[in-house]
C-alpha cells in the first residue's frame, strides 16, 4: 500500500512539473516567394549565388533548380529555412532527368543538398524579394487560389561570375 501511494505521489508530482513546463509557441512561418541557392562548379571552383522565383526554373550548368515553396521564420526567432525543390539533369543525350525532389534545409546544408559529380546545389535562405526581376506569369492576389501549370522558363540560367 505504501508503494502505491508513493508511485502515485511521484505521478502526480512528474505531471504537475510537465504541465508547469514552459512551452514554446510554435513559430509562425513564412512563406517567401524567392529562394535563393548556391552551387559549385567542381571543375572550375567557381561559386555562384542565385535567386529563384518559386514554381519558377533556373538553369545552372547541367542542372534545372525549381522551388516549390520557401519557408523561414520570423527574425525574433531561432531561424529556419527550408525549401521544397526539384532538380533535374540535362543529360548529354539533352534528356531530362529528375536527380532531386526533397526538402533542402538552409541551416544544414549538406543534409540534402544535390550532390553531382560536376555541380553541387544547396539552399542559403528565402527572401520576399529579388534584384532579378519576377516573372511574367508570378500570380496576383486574384489567381493566388487557382492551380497553376508548371512554370518552367527554358534557356533562362544563373549570372556567370
Amino acid at each position: 500500500m505504501t508503494f502505491a501511494f508513493k508511485s502515485t505521489s511521484m505521478a502526480i508530482v512528474a505531471l504537475a512539473s510537465v504541465a508547469l513546463w514552459p512551452v514554446a509557441a510554435d513559430a509562425a512561418r513564412i512563406e517567401n516567394p524567392v529562394a535563393e541557392f548556391s552551387g559549385i562548379d567542381k571543375i572550375t571552383g567557381r561559386i555562384t549565388t542565385f535567386d529563384v522565383y518559386i514554381n519558377e526554373t533556373v538553369q545552372f550548368g547541367a542542372l534545372q533548380v525549381t522551388p516549390r515553396v520557401c519557408y523561414s521564420r520570423d527574425e525574433t526567432e531561432t531561424p529556419k529555412t527550408d525549401t521544397f525543390v526539384e532538380v533535374d539533369e540535362i543529360t548529354l543525350d539533352r534528356k531530362i532527368r529528375r536527380i532531386f525532389t526533397g526538402w533542402m534545409f538552409a541551416d544544414s546544408p549538406g543534409l540534402n543538398a544535390v550532390d553531382h559529380p560536376v555541380y553541387d546545389v544547396w539552399l542559403k535562405s528565402c527572401k520576399q524579394n529579388s534584384d532579378v526581376p519576377p516573372p511574367d506569369n508570378l500570380p496576383t492576389a486574384s489567381t493566388a487560389g487557382q492551380p497553376q501549370g508548371e512554370a518552367a522558363t527554358e534557356g533562362e540560367t544563373a549570372p556567370a561570375q
